[in-house]
């Protein structure tokens, strides 16, 4: 993004939103804020669960490769609630700092990140889960199932709308 184009997105929103740099900040965090609630709890869920897996009779049956495939998953999974959740944090280190900018450009960079780290998490479950159930191969066919689902329509199809968009707006 040059500067133009930021220039070009402030304009925009003065002209179409009648809204200051402030404004926009402030709304561009209220919606980063909705979008995190609607996933923190599913990936706190997610990682309660894995948490507990270890403590199940079934546990030791795990092949090597699905015992590593676990500890990615539970790593994934954990390193995307810290940084789903980061942003409260933030938040309140920062509270009347006037760094509503700096609050908002991290807290996308947190939510970016999480979100791929889900993800990970989200296509490690089934493998785990298959792999016991049905057998390796099922798992192996399944996380690969829900890893292709996950980076088609929480990536390239965002990628593709972003990139028929032209410039940052």
């Amino acid at each position: 993004m040059t500067a133009d184009d930021s220039l070009r997105g402030s304009e925009w929103n003065a002209r179409e939103r009648n809204e200051t740099d402030t404004q926009r900040l402030d709304r561009n965090w209220s919606n980063l804020l909705q979008e995190l609630r609607v996933v923190q709890t599913g990936i706190q869920l997610l990682t309660g669960f894995l948490l507990t897996l270890p403590f199940q009779a079934r546990f030791p049956e795990l092949r090597t490769y699905e015992q590593v495939i676990y500890l990615v998953t539970l790593g994934a999974s954990v390193t995307s609630t810290i940084l789903l959740v980061a942003p409260v944090a933030l938040h309140r280190i920062l509270f009347r700092r006037r760094a509503l900018r700096q609050l908002v450009d991290y807290a996308n960079r947190f939510a970016i990140i999480g979100f791929v780290l889900l993800g990970i998490a989200m296509s490690g479950v089934p493998i785990i889960i298959f792999g016991l159930v049905v057998g390796p191969v099922a798992g192996v066919v399944a996380g690969a199932v829900s890893a292709c689902l996950f980076a088609t329509v929480c990536v390239a199809l965002p990628l593709r709308v972003r990139r028929t968009l032209g410039p940052q707006q």
